[in-house]
C-alpha cells in the first residue's frame, strides 16, 4: 500500500488488526518518509530507526496473539523532555547533551506495555522554554506549511512532525500552552488534560504546579485513543489523581444540540489579528448551526493578570527545579578549573541558553528574601482569582471556546530579540495551565496559507465533553483534511 505514513492512528489500527499491513511495513514505510521530510523541517533531535524496527516486530508478534490496543504497532515521535531508557533525552539544552535516562517515563512505559513503536525524540524549546522552538540550542524547527516560519513551541518538533505525516502522532509537553499553541500553528490537534490526569513521573520538570503532558495528533479520534493508553493515576506521581479512565473514544458523538458554550471576552485580545479573529467568529457560528447554546459576552475578569502570574510562577518553579544541573550528579560540567564554586558557576553559565538562564534569574529575583510576599506570594493570590473565574463560568457554560493563539505562526526571527513580544503568543493558552483545567487545540481555518486554531476549555476532568465538542465541530468542517504542500 502507498502513503502508510498518511495514516491516522485509527486507520492504521484497522488494517493492523485485519493483517492488512504489519506494523514492520507500516514503520519502515513512516521512517522512509519522515529522514527526508526532517531535513526540511528539523523536527527530530534524533530518528531512532533501529528501536523503531525492533519494537515493530515485537508488536507484530504481539497483533498474532491477538493483542492489538487501538496504539499496537502505530508509530510516534517523543518529545526529548520525556525520559526513554537507554535513548538519549536532551531537553534540546546543551546541559543534557549526551544525559542518557536510566529508566522510562510513566507515558513511555504505558506506550510499551501496548507495544507502541517510537520512531524518534522531538526538537523542542530547550527544557520547554519558549513559543517557538527557536531556543532549541540545537536547531530551529520549522513550521510544514511555510518554512520559513515557527511552527510554535515548546513542542514544536512533535506538532510539526505530526503535520508533516512524519510520524502517526505525538507526544507533547504543555505548561503554558505549549501543546495546543504549535498545533494550532502547525493544523492538527493537541490536548492539555486536566492537571493530575496524565503523571509527569519522567517528564523533566519545568514547572511542577503547571506542567502536563498530552497528545499531538492528526484527528480527534486519533487524541482520544491516545489519552485511553497514556491516563491514569500512578503512584510515583503525587499529583495524578485517582479517578477512572474513562473510554474516551465513546465521547465521539458529533452531537452537541444544547451544549452551553461561552466566548470570554477577555480573549478576543488587542492586537489580534483581524483575519484570526474572523476565523474565530465564524467558527463559533458554526457551532451555532450544529445547535449549541452560545453567549457571546462572558467575561473572566482576571484573565488580564494571566501572563503576569505566569511569568512569575513559573520562572520561580524553573529556578528551583534546574538548580539540580550543577555540574556535578549528571549532565553538562565544566571541568576547567580547580574550584568547586567556579566550576558550578561556568556550568551553568555555558549548559543554559539564554532563555532558560533569563526565566531563572525571574524566578529566583521573585523568590528572594523582600520580594517573596511582593510578587510570588502575590502571583499565587491571583491564581485563586482565575481559578474561580473558570469555576464561576463552569456553573453557566459546558465549553468555553476561544483562539489558541491570537496570530497564525509567525517568521523566524521576528519575535526572537523581543522577549515580551514572544510571551504575549501564548496569552490565551496561559490562564488554563494555572487553572489546571483541560483545553482543546483544532484547526479552524486558514490566513495566508497558514493554520488557525480554534480553543476549546472545560471544567476539572472534563475531556470527554471536550472531545465530543471538537469531534463535532471538526466533522462538519475540511480543516483537518488539508495537508502542507512539503509533503
Amino acid at each position: 500500500m502507498n502513503n502508510l505514513h498518511r495514516l491516522t492512528i485509527h486507520e492504521s489500527h484497522a488494517l493492523l488488526k485485519e493483517k492488512k499491513i504489519s506494523s514492520v511495513e507500516l514503520t519502515r514505510a513512516v521512517l522512509k518518509h519522515l529522514e527526508p521530510i526532517d531535513s526540511k523541517i528539523h523536527a527530530c533531535m534524533r530518528i531512532t530507526s533501529e528501536q523503531a524496527m525492533a519494537s515493530a516486530a515485537a508488536a507484530d508478534r504481539a497483533i498474532a496473539e491477538g493483542n492489538c490496543n487501538p496504539l499496537t504497532g502505530v508509530p510516534a515521535i517523543i518529545k526529548d523532555n520525556m525520559c526513554t531508557r537507554g535513548i538519549t533525552t536532551t531537553c534540546s539544552s546543551k546541559m543534557l547533551e549526551h544525559f542518557v535516562p536510566p529508566y522510562d517515563a510513566h507515558v513511555i512505559e504505558k506506550l510499551n506495555s501496548v507495544n507502541a513503536v517510537m520512531v524518534g525524540k522531538a526538537n523542542m524549546d530547550e527544557f520547554a522554554m519558549g513559543s517557538s522552538t527557536e531556543n532549541s540550542a540545537f536547531f530551529t524547527t520549522r513550521n510544514p506549511w511555510k518554512p520559513d516560519c515557527v511552527p510554535g513551541g515548546s513542542s514544536g518538533g512533535s506538532a510539526a512532525a505530526v503535520s508533516a505525516d512524519a510520524c502517526i502522532y505525538a507526544l507533547g509537553s504543555d505548561t503554558g500552552g505549549s501543546i495546543r499553541q504549535p498545533a494550532g500553528f502547525c493544523g492538527v490537534v493537541g490536548l492539555k488534560p486536566t492537571y493530575g490526569r496524565v503523571s509527569r513521573y519522567g517528564l523533566v520538570a519545568f514547572a511542577s504546579s503547571l506542567d502536563q503532558i498530552g497528545p499531538l495528533a492528526k484527528d480527534v479520534t486519533d487524541a482520544a485513543l491516545i489519552m485511553n493508553v497514556i491516563a491514569g493515576h500512578d503512584r510515583r506521581d503525587s499529583t495524578t489523581v485517582p479517578l477512572e479512565v474513562p473510554d474516551y473514544s465513546r465521547a465521539l458523538k458529533s452531537n452537541i444540540k444544547g451544549l452551553r458554550v461561552g466566548v470570554p471576552r477577555e480573549y478576543l485580545v488587542e492586537g489580534m489579528q483581524p483575519a484570526v479573529r474572523k476565523s474565530i467568529d465564524d467558527a463559533v457560528k458554526k457551532l451555532e448551526e450544529l445547535g449549541a447554546k452560545v453567549d457571546w459576552d462572558v467575561s473572566l475578569p482576571n484573565t488580564r493578570f494571566g501572563l503576569a502570574a505566569y511569568y512569575i510562577l513559573a520562572p520561580s518553579e524553573a529556578s528551583a527545579n534546574l538548580a539540580r544541573y550543577d555540574g556535578v550528579k549528571y549532565g553538562y560540567s565544566y571541568r576547567e578549573t580547580t574550584s568547586m564554586w567556579e566550576s558550578m558557576e561556568r556550568t551553568k553559565q555555558h549548559g543554559f541558553g539564554a532563555e532558560v538562564k533569563r526565566r531563572i534569574m525571574l524566578g529566583t529575583y521573585a523568590l528572594s528574601a523582600g520580594y517573596y510576599d511582593a510578587y510570588y506570594l502575590k502571583a499565587q493570590k491571583v491564581r485563586t482569582l482565575i481559578k474561580r473565574d473558570f469555576d464561576r463560568a463552569f456553573e453557566k457554560y459546558d465549553v468555553l471556546v476561544t483562539p489558541t493563539s491570537p496570530t497564525v505562526a509567525f517568521k523566524i526571527g521576528e519575535k526572537a530579540d523581543d522577549p515580551v513580544q514572544m510571551y504575549l503568543s501564548d496569552v490565551c493558552t496561559l490562564p488554563i495551565n494555572i487553572a489546571g483545567v483541560p483545553a482543546i487545540s483544532i484547526p479552524a481555518g486558514f490566513v495566508d496559507g497558514l493554520p488557525v486554531g480554534l480553543q476549546f476549555i472545560g471544567k476539572h476532568f472534563s475531556e470527554e465533553t471536550l472531545l465530543r465538542t471538537a469531534y463535532t465541530f471538526e466533522q462538519a468542517t475540511p480543516w483537518h483534511n488539508q495537508k502542507p504542500a512539503i509533503m
